[in-house]
């Protein structure tokens, strides 16, 4: 019998449904193309009219908001999980995080890219919030240093762009191409603390995310650059945006989960035998 045959059949049937749940998750369609199917127009149409100062706006917009999701993180290290001010300890509130970023998406419709400053940093934080209680809901400490990070990560683990050479070898490549950068900045954080918000180890995960995120914030851009796209619509956008991310969470921290109790090596190769082409 094949070394992944006998994994899954070591997890219960429940935490083989869970898994199986958590490779649809993270293997579910491209922002791209959720985003299309909401504008009805292929993404990279939209993205070759926008102007030429744009992917700087990004770049700059993408880079304040990481830093004030991790500004955040770092204030919460150390307090106990149940004083992190998020919900309550049971199923995460995505319901509530996707209210907040569609109000935020309905100014940006109505803006546009001269609103992506403003917006951006205000509607990461509140998807990183959402991200945070999705661990938490997962049975995650979000006083760790490594939590915190793990929920950062999560922003860059929702796509990738044509050029990333991790692209085509799915979630535990990508997530294996982030660890090392995680684990340098959990090091320096845990020996320095708040002093290390700037050290180099930070800054390097900080850029690795920030280049992987501003290819999903390069896209939703491109969403809302339709001429008067309207309040509504760019309320759907950001609601899009926010579930894509808010299903990457709950794939991640599900597998996380399992990990603890069957260990990587094991749920990894469950993971492989899963053929989510099956399910569709």
């Amino acid at each position: 019998m094949e070394p992944g045959s006998l994994a899954a059949q070591s997890l219960s049937n429940e935490n083989l449904i869970a898994l199986r749940r958590a490779k649809h998750e993270l293997e579910s369609p491209a922002l791209t193309m959720k985003l299309a199917s909401i504008v009805g127009s292929p993404l990279e149409k939209l993205m070759s009219r926008m102007p030429a100062f744009a992917n700087e706006k990004v770049t700059e917009a993408t880079e304040l908001a990481l830093r004030k999701c991790l500004a955040l993180a770092l204030r919460t290290l150390g307090r106990q999980a149940g004083a992190v001010p998020l919900s309550a300890p049971d199923k995460p509130s995505n319901l509530l995080h996707k209210l907040a970023v569609a109000s935020t998406g309905a100014a940006g419709g109505a803006f546009g890219l001269f609103a992506l400053p403003v917006e951006l940093p205000v509607t990461t934080t509140l998807m990183f919030r959402s991200i945070c209680d999705i661990a938490r809901s997962e049975g995650e400490d979000l006083s760790s240093i490594d939590t915190q990070l793990q929920c950062l990560t999560v922003l860059g683990m929702g796509g990738t762009s044509k050029s990333d050479d991790d692209a085509d070898f799915g979630y535990f490549i990508m997530r294996g191409a982030l660890a090392q950068a995680v684990s340098k900045a959990s090091s320096e954080i845990a020996t320095r603390g708040f002093t290390a918000h700037g050290s180099a180890a930070l800054l390097r995960l900080l850029n690795t995310i920030a280049a992987r995120f501003s290819v999903q914030v390069s896209e939703q851009v491109a969403a809302k650059s339709i001429p008067a796209i309207g309040a509504v619509l760019g309320a759907m956008v950001n609601t899009v945006f926010i579930d894509h991310f808010q299903q990457v969470a709950h794939g991640h921290f599900t597998v996380r989960r399992l990990e603890r109790q069957y260990g990587q090596e094991t749920v990894e190769a469950a993971y492989q035998t899963i053929d989510i082409a099956l399910d569709r």
